[in-house]
């Protein structure tokens, strides 16, 4: 038995006084009407009715059930309605994550534009290069690079960032032409980047054809954040493998010049992520559909 339709049902016989009537109201067929008063009174296991040819009254305890469910069907029917009004105009806080760069670079800009289509969202963004945990931190969704450690969550692809390897033209200067990665071990410098919740550092792999090396690099700077790990190359202190988006205005102004053009890097895999044991409310089903066409229409995001 559908309950919700049956008393929507009983409610409108009473008020209308016929079953035909009320069917019609309803767009139901009177048979049904009738069908769901008896399941109705089946499943109360009272009579809430007395039917006539001509006329339908309310038994005693029709009559007390008619006066609270109409109060509970008033009810139900408002929050359906601010429900309906939510959905196109959702409120409330949001907790999400995401690394530094990508927040400075990809989202925290565009924000005016989803703050001016859901001006009653408030976002808290975490910005760092740390992995938080989003069961106890209670984070809404986050923003995650590469493939997914844990299977068990849910994502959806917001696209792929491109790699560059790059170093200032004062440190090219000072140093052999680089014309293969091995170089990087030894003759040439690299910025170490040192993951900050493992303390394990990149090891950049490239790619030429068949050929692939895994290259350690020699430093004499390591840092555990993307803005230093960009710092410290612009610094001259070594060679930085880093995403392009973070220096591609560096490589326009000069500051920076592309090395190892022919060697290619595996793209970084971008989501955005969220528990699957987590409903996602109205208002973080519109920043995660946002994001994606967000990120979909970026210049800087691959497909």
């Amino acid at each position: 038995m559908d309950y919700f339709l049956a008393v929507k049902a009983f409610n409108r016989i009473v008020e209308t006084g016929s079953f035909v009537k009320a069917a019609a109201q309803l767009d139901l067929h009177p048979n049904v009407m009738t069908k769901l008063v008896q399941a109705l009174e089946s499943h109360l296991r009272v009579r809430l009715l007395n039917r006539t040819t001509r006329r339908v009254t309310l038994t005693d305890e029709g009559s007390v059930y008619h006066e609270r469910m109409s109060r509970v069907l008033d009810q139900w029917l408002e929050v359906e309605s601010e429900m309906a009004v939510t959905q196109a105009n959702p409120k409330g806080r949001i907790r999400v994550d995401m690394g530094t760069t990508i927040a400075t670079h990809l989202v925290i800009p565009a924000l005016p534009e989803f703050n001016a289509r859901y001006p009653g969202i408030q976002i808290e963004i975490g910005a760092s290069d740390r992995t938080a945990d989003m069961a106890s931190e209670n984070i809404d969704c986050v923003i995650r690079g590469g493939d997914l450690q844990d299977s068990s969550l849910i994502a959806r692809r917001l696209g792929s960032l491109d790699f560059v390897t790059c170093a200032t033209p004062a440190y090219l200067a000072a140093h052999e032409p680089l014309a293969h990665p091995a170089q990087l071990d030894i003759g040439h410098t690299v910025v170490r980047y040192i993951f900050p919740s493992s303390g394990k550092h990149n090891r950049i792999e490239f790619a030429r054809g068949n050929e692939k090396i895994l290259v350690e690099g020699n430093y004499v700077v390591g840092v555990n954040d993307s803005n230093g790990y960009l710092a410290a190359g612009l610094a001259g202190l070594g060679v930085i493998h880093t995403l392009r988006f973070m220096v591609q205005s560096h490589i326009d102004s000069g500051t920076l010049i592309p090395v190892l053009e022919d060697w290619s890097a595996r793209a970084n895999t971008l989501s955005v992520v969220y528990m699957p044991n987590r409903h996602l409310s109205v208002r973080v089903r519109a920043f995660v559909d946002w994001l994606v066409a967000h990120f979909a229409a970026h210049p800087h995001v691959l497909p």
